[in-house]
């Protein structure tokens, strides 16, 4: 395997837990008295009280985003009027419930209803209108043509499709987010071809198709290119289980086809074949992306392909395309927004290196850059008349150095996004300090994760003179060997407005290397300074302390990811006891044990999901939430055979209308 894909699948999308897997990664659902339950993404089915779920009597189950609903019955019936802020004419609804319990309101015409809603595009404003009456509920219902699935066993196919009858577009994920560090089975779960099966019935009109750490055959793909005559968007992101035979029946049989876009997947690449499989009457293509695929493709049959397709937006190679090969597709496509290039680096070209800049000139549209693999000095300066316009910049694959960077970064004046990989060092963060004022997101992997010994990298520093320089930075996974709490401190005062701080300082149980003291006030820093602060990723020598913090001032996270900290059960308590908004908690290599587990009991129903691995929960303590809270599923993952049974070394606990999986593999008990 390549080593920059290899070292790609494992950094991407890393938090605090998962700088430990380098070095070694809504509410309840009550009952709503006569009113229908809101919906909004299908995570909503993931609500665990299924048995709850009759607002009706048809009991049509509601399967949308619970986390996105107000959490208390009130809050459901009196925020209505704030919250639809979708509809241009309703200035206020107000929704009156006599004595019998049934609602009065103005009516309009289902039509008229129906048609307003479809240009109502933010969940939480769908959500809320399908809180007001039955009427609403039933117009929402079948006006939305798009759902999201978080955990494809929250909710089971055939209640989405009983639900929501008239959808075009499905988002469907699949297996814990560990699965992307080998915490995970490959073969625990998450088929897709049970969704599909459905899906072929209830919705033959399907057109969009997004899945994300699920499993896929090409029997799967060959089976939705065939059954699903209009369909035209196909992404496939941390999948595994299929080879490019799957992608030549998508692009032998999918006529219409909009997107395909093929990113980090487990694929048997078996050759580039499959581009040549396109037919020639097919002009519809908008998004390419196979970057992650290995093998040479048929360069002819790409040029043919891209030549063809007029509205063309976004390409994205794999490192096998040379500069001259680029150039030519980039001269049957100028109209680019996005573009992924091969290799960086040739030692012969047909023509001299200003003819590369010219073909970057054309490119009006650009506003998006990756690739760049293996870039050397000498062709860095051919994207130089596009960077202007670009406004998100990855140079993930790129080895540069600070200077190399420093010059790239002096015509990219307008970034809101950059990644980059450590070797630019502290002074090429500098540089993004200096150069980049708009910048918003950040995200420095290491270039070799794997190298305990390496002394290369950034520090401290170079992440104080980012937030110096970007004030408007709010997203940044920062991967390091060392740091400091007052560092942080700065940090934190420099850009208060962080959503997003995933720091993974990569030597787990690592103290500040100034003062030897835990990094519990780096991160009460960033809680108490950053207060919508929403996901949080924590490294490094921790005690209880910082869970205090998190417990205390992190009102609005959404997402935590821990591992190797906490003294005693006492930290992930703090944390449940605090953070109302908590939807994610992932632990791993951490000491809390069955107080800390159970002490979530009024908690889980709320969330969409729990992970801890390599901690002190027992079996016991598993059945007891089970049995407790028998609308959620208490899953527990065995290692190996002749292991301490009485031990839970994996527990995934999630909500469910589903209820227990009837696809567990052995080495899986569901509680």
């Amino acid at each position: 395997m390549n080593p920059h894909r290899k070292r790609a699948k494992t950094v991407d999308r890393v938090d605090s837990a998962d700088s430990a897997a380098v070095s070694s990664e809504s509410t309840q659902m009550r009952p709503f008295p006569s009113k229908p339950l809101s919906v909004d993404r299908v995570n909503s089915v993931e609500s665990s009280d299924s048995s709850r779920m009759r607002p009706f009597k048809d009991k049509i189950l509601l399967v949308d985003r619970v986390d996105s609903v107000e959490s208390s019955e009130s809050s459901r019936t009196s925020q209505f009027a704030g919250k639809v802020s979708g509809f241009d004419r309703v200035d206020s609804v107000e929704a009156r419930v006599d004595s019998a319990g049934s609602t009065r309101m103005s009516r309009f015409p289902d039509e008229v209803l129906e048609r307003v809603l479809a240009l109502v595009d933010s969940h939480k404003d769908r959500s809320a209108v399908s809180l007001v009456c039955k009427e609403w509920y039933n117009a929402e219902r079948w006006s939305r043509r798009h759902v999201f699935i978080g955990n494809c066993y929250s909710v089971s196919p055939e209640i989405v499709a009983a639900r929501f009858p008239r959808i075009r577009s499905v988002t469907l994920k699949g297996k814990p987010r560990f699965s992307d560090f080998n915490l995970v089975p490959e073969d625990w779960g998450a088929d897709v071809q049970p969704w599909l099966s459905v899906f072929s019935t209830a919705y033959p009109f399907l057109e969009e198709l997004r899945l994300k750490r699920m499993a896929v055959t090409d029997e799967s793909l060959e089976f939705l290119s065939k059954k699903f005559h209009g369909f035209k968007a196909l992404s496939l992101l941390s999948c595994d289980g299929f080879s490019t035979d799957g992608l030549k029946a998508i692009a032998t049989h999918c006529k219409n086809l909009t997107e395909l876009d093929i990113q980090e997947n487990g694929i048997d690449d078996l050759g580039g074949h499959w581009l040549s499989c396109f037919p020639d009457s097919l002009t519809s293509l908008e998004i390419l992306n196979f970057a992650s695929l290995n093998s040479e493709v048929s360069f002819d049959a790409l040029e043919k392909l891209v030549s063809r397709c007029k509205s063309l937006r976004v390409l994205k190679v794999n490192r096998n395309i040379s500069l001259d090969q680029l150039q030519k597709l980039l001269s049957h496509c100028p109209q680019l927004m996005e573009l992924g290039t091969g290799t960086f680096m040739q030692e012969l070209i047909s023509g001299p290196v200003t003819e590369f800049k010219n073909m970057f000139s054309n490119c009006r549209n650009l506003i998006t850059l990756s690739g760049l693999w293996d870039a050397t000095p000498l062709y860095l300066p051919v994207i130089y008349p596009a960077c202007a316009r670009l406004t998100f910049l990855n140079l993930s694959y790129a080895t540069l150095r600070s200077d190399e960077l420093a010059n790239l970064l002096s015509h990219c004046k307008s970034l809101r996004r950059l990644w980059l990989l450590d070797t630019v060092g502290d002074k090429g963060l500098e540089a993004v300090g200096s150069c980049c004022p708009l910048l918003e997101e950040l995200r420095v992997f290491p270039a070799d994760p794997f190298d305990q010994e390496i002394l290369l990298g950034v520090t401290e520093s170079g992440f104080v003179s980012v937030s110096r320089g970007c004030p408007k930075l709010r997203y940044v996974l920062y991967f390091c060997r060392q740091m400091t709490n007052a560092a942080v401190a700065t940090i934190a005062q420099n850009c208060p407005d962080f959503t997003h701080f995933r720091l993974c300082i990569m030597n787990p149980g690592q103290p500040d290397y100034l003062t030897k003291e835990p990094m519990d006030e780096a991160f009460g820093a960033i809680v108490k300074t950053c207060t919508k602060l929403q996901r949080l990723a924590i490294s490094g020598l921790l005690t209880d302390r910082t869970f205090e913090y998190i417990g205390k001032y992190a009102k609005n996270l959404e997402t935590l990811s821990v591992a190797f900290a906490g003294s005693s059960d006492l930290g992930m308590e703090y944390v449940l006891q605090g953070c109302q908004k908590l939807r994610k908690l992932e632990i791993r290599d951490c000491p809390f044990g069955n107080a800390a587990l159970l002490s979530g009991l009024t908690k889980y129903e709320s969330m969409r999901s729990l992970w801890m691995s390599a901690c002190n929960v027992t079996m016991n303590a598993c059945r007891v939430l089970a049995k407790e809270r028998p609308r959620l599923n208490v899953e527990v993952m065995r290692d190996e055979e002749g292991g301490d049974d009485s031990q839970a070394n994996k527990v995934y606990v999630y909500r469910t209308v589903a209820g227990p999986r009837k696809d567990a593999p052995p080495f899986v008990i569901t509680l």
